[in-house]
């Protein structure tokens, strides 16, 4: 029975379930009582495994076809009526013809199955940033996963009202055939279709789908800004807090950075660091002229793989209840789950993440085929599970950014953190975003990859479109947050990390902080302000960068060197990536900034010459 009278929402439904001819469906309402009969179905099913009810309440195992383990970009399109809307970094394909597409591989897919219809809420139902979505899927796993992460139920149809507008998803699984997968956008319409997949990625279309590629298109349309940025909160020792967004690409840190946990000397001063989202931020402009941020996101879609007790205590201790795992391995024992890098001891009895019986002699952690867990393994928890979560957290106000942050992956060149000198040159350093590839990432080891603002495959139409956005978000910010780019990851000749990461980070945020309250000075270089070393608080600082050499004043000022030489050719290859790959509609602002840095990394002879 429909909970709803809105037009727009039955046709909708009326419309998928004709083409997709269900046997079934069952309209979810976000009832306790409903999806706990939804988790003994699946169980019942073996779409779920049940874990050890006493060490993981609520907790369940599912896994994936071995052909669908992650997103794929070369799958994901955006369908805008010219392609050149779409960009140069996006798939495109015209809308007619995805529609077309689509409609042919879901019809009649569902044919003894059930159509599950899910309303749901990207942010705090009935808050000034929330948006509303309703996803068709004849998935169990899907209604559970989006249970977790946003806001479920017939609330959101009540806030939809008779004539309410949403964003359309269709998810059908199909035969979950990889030659047919598609993960359509369709921005101009507010629709999205997702066919023959069953990973979370693809599936769960409130997340990347709706909060970015949608939403990004959304936010330049309307004046506001959806960003793949983490969000936290810094408590002071006397009580104040300010709030920082941040944005990394994968394998930088962005999660752990999240959940931070302050060096010990910094919590016995007071020092408290809250999480309001690790992954998806949406940003406005206040009354007051500041930026204001949600997480419009309900619960944690975290990797598995090298999550532990010591790299990311908080992310650990989040699943430990009503979490979802995907392709982990289960351990028979004791019916728990495990990945490598949860514990040094291997289990002994083992069921990997394929189903087979997993022999811990034969693992080699050199080779990812002998791994029990997947490597994009994956965990679904409440973000309520979280031990550091804020208080603003689920709250219908946002909180005011005080800084953004950009970091990428980079072994030289990039120092441990530097201040753009205004907005504009901000928007330029978070179009530079790049890392190197490294030994656990596919081809060459070193090789460049730009990820523009981490949203390379998340944003909803031309990626130059995107910047102008953000240049233009900056002339109606009359207080606009300071601009930080950080690399944790400065490498000596030997390969070794030149700072510690993980907690240690927070003396790099204390110090990213007293730059917006104006309370240290900085140097200014070709790239920016970088800190004077002794104003970054390294005490009670342990860390070995090698064997017999300790961390100290002389390690910093090495990680905080601005060599002019590399960064010339850094600014060339960022000219030939713009021209190359982004090619046109880059605002002229970014081509100032791009030009201000050839002209301040030049040798100091021929700067000499050009002035006479």
């Amino acid at each position: 029975m429909a909970l709803t009278k809105n037009k727009k929402v039955l046709d909708f439904v009326n419309e998928s379930a004709e083409l997709t001819q269900p046997d079934k469906i069952v309209w979810i309402d976000g009832s306790e009582t409903q999806i706990k009969k939804l988790k003994e179905e699946a169980v019942k099913s073996g779409e779920l495994i049940k874990l050890n009810e006493d060490l993981l309440p609520d907790c369940y195992l599912h896994r994936t076809k071995v052909n669908d383990v992650a997103r794929v970009e070369d799958r994901t399109f955006i369908c805008t009526t010219k392609k050149e809307d779409a960009g140069p970094i996006n798939y495109w394909m015209a809308p007619s013809q995805a529609y077309e597409l689509c409609s042919e591989i879901a019809r009649g897919s569902m044919k003894g199955r059930t159509m599950y219809v899910i309303p749901y809420s990207m942010g705090v139902v009935g808050s000034e940033f929330a948006k509303y979505g309703i996803e068709v899927t004849d998935s169990i796993y899907v209604v559970l996963n989006m249970n977790i992460m946003t806001r479920v139920g017939k609330t959101v149809l009540d806030a939809l009202g008779k004539d309410g507008d949403f964003i359309k998803g269709l998810h059908a699984k199909c035969d979950v055939n990889a030659e047919k997968r598609y993960i359509m956008h369709f921005p101009e319409d507010n629709a999205i279709i997702s066919v023959n997949s069953a990973y979370g990625g693809n599936v769960l279309l409130g997340k990347k789908c709706f909060a970015l590629r949608i939403a990004s298109y959304l936010g330049r349309n309307e004046g506001w800004l959806a960003e793949h940025m983490l969000i936290l909160g810094v408590t002071f020792p006397d009580g104040e807090k300010k709030y920082v967004a941040a944005a990394f690409p994968s394998a930088c840190g962005k999660t752990n950075l999240a959940m931070l946990i302050p060096p010990k000397h910094y919590r016995e001063k007071g020092y408290k660091i809250e999480t309001v989202g690790d992954d998806i931020a949406w940003l406005r402009v206040g009354e007051d002229g500041r930026l204001w941020a949600v997480n419009p996101e309900n619960g944690f879609f975290g990797v598995a793989p090298g999550t532990n007790e010591h790299s990311n205590y908080n992310a650990l201790q989040s699943t430990k209840k009503g979490t979802i795992f995907t392709n982990v391995a289960l351990n028979t024992d004791d019916m728990t789950v495990w990945w490598e890098g949860l514990s040094k001891e291997l289990p002994e009895h083992c069921i990997d993440w394929t189903g087979k019986p997993w022999n811990p002699a034969k693992f080699d952690k050199k080779d990812k085929s002998t791994c029990a867990a997947h490597p994009n393994s994956r965990f679904t928890a409440p973000a309520a599970n979280c031990p550091c979560i804020s208080e603003k957290f689920g709250s219908l106000e946002a909180v005011p950014i005080s800084a953004i942050i950009f970091g990428g992956r980079r072994a030289s060149t990039t120092p441990l953190v530097y201040q753009a000198r205004d907005w504009n040159h901000g928007v330029f350093i978070g179009s530079a975003m790049s890392s190197e590839t490294t030994a656990a990432a596919a081809g060459a080891v070193g090789v460049l990859r730009h990820d523009p603002m981490a949203m390379k495959p998340f944003t909803g139409y031309h990626m130059g479109d995107y910047f102008a956005h953000w240049v233009n978000m900056g002339k109606k910010i009359a207080n606009p947050p300071k601009i930080f780019n950080v690399n944790w990851f400065r490498t000596d000749k030997d390969g070794n990390f030149m700072w510690p990461g993980f907690g240690d980070n927070m003396r790099v945020l204390e110090w990213i902080l007293k730059r917006c309250d104006g309370t240290v000075d900085a140097e200014e270089t070709a790239i920016g302000y970088v800190p004077k070393a002794e104003d970054i608080d390294i005490s009670e600082l342990d860390y070995e960068i090698c064997k017999g050499k300790k961390f100290d004043l002389k390690s910093l000022k090495e990680i905080l060197v601005v060599d002019k030489e590399k960064w010339a050719k850094e600014a060339e290859e960022l000219e030939g990536y713009y021209n190359g790959t982004i090619k046109d509609r880059i605002p002229d602002e970014l081509w100032q900034s791009l030009e201000t840095l050839k002209n301040n990394c030049k040798p100091a002879e021929k700067t000499e010459k050009a002035s006479k």
